[in-house]
């Protein structure tokens, strides 16, 4: 991904109002972030930890989300989930179900995309090694790059779905 400044994100999204997107919170330290290392720039609101962003390339474009994090359900230990985006499986609650209001009428309609993602949304990390998941990798065969093909694939199917 290549580096974005806070005005490019704030005018990156598509599923929520210009006045939503100047108040909400950017992360700190955009210039120090491994930009070449990531696929998207996902975070959750410190504030409000039910909400959270992602941004990506898109068809072009620098395209972001609103995500609505689902109310934590089960969180054994031992209880497996997969993120959608990655194919991480994690352990204890580190995936959860979130939803994106889609652009325009039909999210002015109140539909919604949902997928299930990593709660931390460092999936570039997990894909890339950076980061272990409590429920440990998956055996594959894929390449790094393979699967970091697959996550931008679904990424883009996600991002799809929300604009529409």
């Amino acid at each position: 991904m290549e580096p974005i400044t806070e005005p490019e994100i704030r005018r990156s999204f598509v599923n929520c109002s210009k006045g939503e997107a100047q108040r909400l919170k950017v992360p700190a330290g955009l210039d120090e972030l491994p930009w070449a290392d990531l696929d998207f720039l996902g975070w959750r609101d410190p504030g409000a930890p039910e909400r959270a962003y992602l941004v990506a390339e898109h068809e072009e474009r620098v395209v972001g989300v609103v995500l609505r994090a689902a109310a934590a359900g089960f969180r054994g230990f031992t209880a497996r989930s997969l993120c959608s985006l990655c194919l991480t499986t994690r352990t204890g609650g580190g995936v959860v179900l979130m939803s994106a209001r889609r652009a325009g009428a039909a999210g002015r309609g109140g539909n919604t995309v949902g997928q299930y993602l990593c709660a931390d949304l460092a999936c570039s990390a997990y894909v890339r090694g950076r980061k272990q998941s409590v429920g440990g990798p998956v055996d594959e065969s894929l390449s790094r790059e393979e699967k970091i093909t697959r996550v931008r694939s679904h990424l883009a199917a996600f991002l799809g779905a929300v604009i529409g």
